[in-house]
């Protein structure tokens, strides 16, 4: 049995991932925890989200002597925090000896450079940046079982990786374009304007900025064009995507290099036939489905997941069982 502390648990992600792993017969949930001064802290989580009931935990204050409990009870730690948090809890927990699942961007890049272009800080602990791999659960399975520091991959890119990384080969020059629509979960539960239900109204943001383009060509190998949208609808993506292969590739090939999830039980990959989110709204899969034109050589493909679950949650206990060999 391993336990495993949530911090961040009153948050959309932190509750999907308690409920997640309540339901794992091999593991255990040490506590679940929430900032100092949050104002959810010493209330029931059901009180938060009434569908989980069944979990009889409340949400501790994260002061040092919780910190100190967790090192003595905890085999690993999942973050739900902002970035920044992150970037300090991870490095503290994981110099402790415990693993670590941290679910915010602090980890995602090798290049410490890029830390303060996309999230607005300098990265503070490049000793444990180098420890972490990225958590991409269907390609780095062997880095993920070996390394105690993972970073848990944003929705987008998981949605849009998952679609292009077989492809990496077969991809021409010109950058991959890739549209994606997310659920308002995505933004987080603080209370925003923009993304109050009656405000939404599907619209792009984040044009040529948004901080999850540069994961994604990291993590593929090649620029892409990245942009996202906020679709008035509670959860689930959609990233349809278009690439212009090598001059010479055939369906065949194609659907040869789909191959690499023939074993995979959480990715569908169908041709000539598209996902829609219904399909993938509280599971933890990924559907895809393309269609390829020979004759211009472009291949349109479609990525379909549930943010909060493939595109965090789930991907997350993952990268859990992954490492504990569960």
């Amino acid at each position: 049995m391993k336990n495993i502390a949530i911090i961040g648990a009153s948050g959309y992600t932190g509750a999907q991932i308690t409920s997640l792993i309540d339901a794992e017969p091999e593991l255990a949930i040490q506590g679940l925890y929430v900032s100092e001064n949050s104002l959810d802290k010493g209330r029931p989580l059901a009180d938060l989200y009434p569908v989980y009931s069944h979990i009889d935990l409340c949400l501790s204050p994260l002061t040092a002597e919780a910190k100190e409990k967790i090192l003595d009870e905890a085999d690993a730690v999942v973050l739900a925090t902002e970035h920044s948090v992150s970037l300090e809890l991870a490095a503290w927990f994981y110099e402790q000896g415990l693993a670590v699942f941290d679910l915010s961007g602090a980890y995602r890049f090798a290049d410490t450079a890029q830390y303060p272009k996309w999230y607005g800080f300098e990265h503070s602990h490049p000793e444990v940046l180098a420890e972490a791999v990225y958590g991409l659960a269907e390609w780095n399975a062997p880095q993920i079982a070996a390394s105690r520091m993972i970073a848990v991959p944003g929705c987008y890119p998981t949605a849009s990786l998952t679609a292009l990384k077989p492809l990496a080969a077969l991809l021409g020059p010109a950058r991959p374009v890739i549209n994606a629509v997310s659920g308002v979960t995505g933004a987080g539960r603080k209370a925003q304007l923009h993304t109050s239900f009656c405000e939404v109204s599907l619209t792009p943001y984040g044009v040529l900025g948004h901080r999850h383009q540069p994961e994604i060509a990291t993590h593929l190998g090649q620029e892409v064009i990245f942009t996202p949208h906020l679709g008035n609808f509670k959860r689930g993506i959609l990233a349809t995507i278009t690439v212009q292969l090598k001059p010479g590739t055939t369906e065949a090939d194609i659907a040869s290099a789909y191959g690499v999830y023939d074993t995979a039980p959480l990715v569908t990959v169908k041709h000539n036939q598209f996902p829609k989110l219904d399909d993938v709204v509280h599971t933890p899969n990924c559907h895809l489905g393309w269609k390829f034109d020979a004759a211009s050589g472009y291949l349109v493909v479609a990525s379909a997941i549930d943010n909060l679950m493939k595109g965090a949650a789930s991907q997350a206990l993952q990268c859990i069982k992954l490492h504990f060999a569960l």
